[in-house]
């Protein structure tokens, strides 16, 4: 017997608030044009941090679009600062003579023991700029367009319930057989969005919950630990959920966005970080309690010399989640130290 899939699903719906939510702080990056942004602006400052590890292909362009277009053309953005995260190539470089202001990433509160991952790039990023403002762009976009920025600061400076704006869009998966146009953000499908909607339902209207085009008010991001890996996103969203409420978080449809993918052993390690926030998050807030703390160890297998005949290679990865603390607990130290 066949059955119409869509009738078999007809009596499920999200939840009242999500349903009200979507329309609502759902937005198209079209919707805000930079003109009109500028006459919102009223002296509020605006920074975009990128982060870029080995990037020289693509952070050149990324800084040249924002400076043609949001301030030489039309005066949105303040600070442009590219955050080099140990790169081995010319990425700093490149950046610096875009018209960016580059900052190498243990530079910035060198006082610190160094960490390594996306998550510290950012939290360092916002360390070293001064914007009301942050607006959060990839380095390693083929694509990039200004209205990535202005759709981002739409909600924010719009409006002054809304402290932290999400991007999504059409990701594609360019392979050997031809291109899926929505098959990119696979560690979104198989791990994120099944464990958001699990415990966070209120999050279940977000596209892309892992986005790494995104923006806040300083005192939000101020104000939020910052895992130092792949789980910095979605360990955003829970908190400021938590702290601020759904009514607090907006998404802009950035259109379509291509950059390069990483191996499936890449992404394994990256779910694994993700579930890790996510746990830490679950007992963080009394979600879950656990009887004995995940492992955080990963074993995966590559082709290579293996033992007692098994024809692959075990790597190791430790995929503990450490933290960056909210920056406002920084400054606060400091101010008694002084």
């Amino acid at each position: 017997m066949r059955t119409n899939r869509a009738n078999e699903h007809a009596d499920l719906h999200v939840s009242a608030d999500v349903g009200s939510w979507l329309p609502r702080r759902s937005s198209h990056a079209a919707d805000w044009r930079a003109e009109d942004l500028l006459a919102a602006k009223r002296g509020t400052t605006v920074s975009v941090v990128i982060p870029a590890r080995d990037e020289e292909a693509t952070v050149g362009d990324i800084v040249r679009t924002i400076r043609r277009d949001l301030v030489d053309g039309v005066p949105l953005v303040d600070e442009i600062l590219v955050v080099d995260s140990r790169s081995q190539d010319a990425t700093a470089r490149v950046a610096a003579e875009a018209g960016a202001t580059v900052v190498a990433q243990d530079s910035v509160l060198p006082m610190l023991p160094g960490m390594a991952g996306k998550g510290e790039a950012l939290w360092k990023g916002v360390a070293a700029t001064t914007g009301d403002l942050v607006v959060f762009v990839d380095g390693d976009l083929y694509d990039f367009t200004s209205d990535y920025v202005t759709g981002l600061l739409g909600p924010l400076l719009t409006d002054e319930s809304v402290a932290y704006v999400k991007g999504f869009y059409h990701r594609p998966l360019v392979g050997s057989t031809g291109t899926d146009a929505d098959g990119g953000g696979r560690v979104t499908e198989l791990v994120a969005r099944p464990l958001l909607n699990m415990y966070w339902p209120e999050l279940a209207g977000f596209v892309q919950p892992l986005a790494g085009e995104y923006a806040g008010r300083r005192e939000v991001l101020e104000s939020i630990p910052f895992v130092v890996n792949y789980g910095v996103e979605v360990g955003h969203l829970i908190d400021i959920l938590e702290w601020r409420g759904l009514d607090a978080l907006a998404q802009v449809d950035l259109g379509k966005r291509t950059h390069r993918h990483q191996t499936t052993q890449a992404l394994g390690r990256m779910s694994g970080q993700i579930m890790l926030t996510v746990f830490d998050r679950l007992e963080r807030y009394g979600r879950l309690v656990s009887a004995q703390p995940p492992a955080t160890l990963l074993a995966q297998f590559r082709r290579g010399e293996g033992a007692d005949g098994v024809e692959r290679e075990m790597v190791l990865t430790d995929l503990t989640c450490e933290q960056r603390p909210p920056l406002a607990t920084l400054h606060t130290a400091d101010r008694e130290i002084a």
